[in-house]
């Protein structure tokens, strides 16, 4: 990738979003940061990165933020998809709406983002997609079933979009984050057993139990990682000239997944039992 090659990265406003965006900048490309408030951009637009307000729920949202670019680089040279967050709770008690709502940001607005910023980048005869998953693509927690799904659907997405725009010089990668400390962890935790719908009802010990892991998991130093982690594998994956297939960010994150390959479900469940016990 060259290094006049324009960025276009998703959900800037914190965490991932914001230190990718600073990891290309430092390196020498011409970044174009994006949220649904460009407002909360202030910090990157003074790094000296381009703000856009962008919402990859919104069609015209989508198609205005890459067209400003092509207009004015010609192509994207990588698109990061990184917008994206989590919806919690039991599947019998998610309403569909909330669950929709998931899907139309993790999944169908990532989707989107690639079919626009493709034809540029076939005229041009290559480019970069980058799309952050996480470790939680390849196993599901409790309580956690609308959000893992989003993650195993962006996992088999980019595996065809990877096979499918090689001939044409596009490389893809699949970022799988395992505890990364940002504003998602935070937002995430505590919100189940202090739902007054959830509270109660026959879920509620699982909720508590949920908020409880997912709480002690992010307070863990040795299970996490700063969102500088993700960065630094994010533009490896945009720059090396044969990227890997997938990233998997922090040791706890490989740990588990080579537990859920090797162990199978039974062994898996045994762990999820007593991490998530009811009594």
């Amino acid at each position: 990738m060259s290094a006049k090659s324009a960025v276009l990265i998703t959900g800037c406003s914190s965490g991932i979003g914001e230190s990718t965006a600073r990891a290309f900048l430092a390196a020498g490309h011409p970044v174009y940061a994006t949220a649904r408030r460009p407002e909360t951009l202030g910090a990157l637009e003074k790094a000296g990165a381009r703000v856009l307000a962008l919402d990859v729920t919104d069609e015209r949202s989508m198609a205005s933020a890459v067209a400003e670019v092509e207009a004015e680089h010609g192509a994207v040279g990588v698109l990061v998809n990184n917008a994206g967050y989590g919806e919690y709770g039991p599947v019998e008690e998610v309403a569909l709406e909330r669950v929709r709502r998931q899907f139309e940001t993790n999944v169908f607005g990532a989707v989107r983002m690639a079919q626009l910023v493709l034809p540029g980048m076939r005229r041009e005869g290559g480019g970069s997609i980058v799309n952050i998953g996480s470790m939680g693509g390849r196993f599901t927690f409790p309580a956690g079933g609308f959000y893992h799904a989003s993650k195993y659907a962006l996992e088999s997405l980019t595996d065809a979009l990877r096979f499918e725009t090689a001939p044409f010089g596009v490389r893809v990668s699949l970022i799988e984050p395992g505890l990364i400390r940002t504003g998602f962890g935070g937002t995430a935790a505590g919100t189940l057993a202090s739902d007054p719908g959830r509270a109660t009802g026959p879920y509620a010990a699982l909720n508590k139990a949920a908020d409880k892991a997912m709480t002690e998991g992010y307070a863990n130093r040795t299970m996490t990682a700063g969102p500088e982690a993700v960065a630094t594998a994010v533009l490896k994956a945009a720059t090396s000239a044969r990227p890997r297939h997938r990233y998997v960010i922090t040791p706890a994150a490989r740990a588990l997944i080579h537990l859920r390959r090797l162990g199978g479900s039974r062994v898996f469940d045994a762990l999820l039992r007593r991490q998530f016990a009811t009594s």
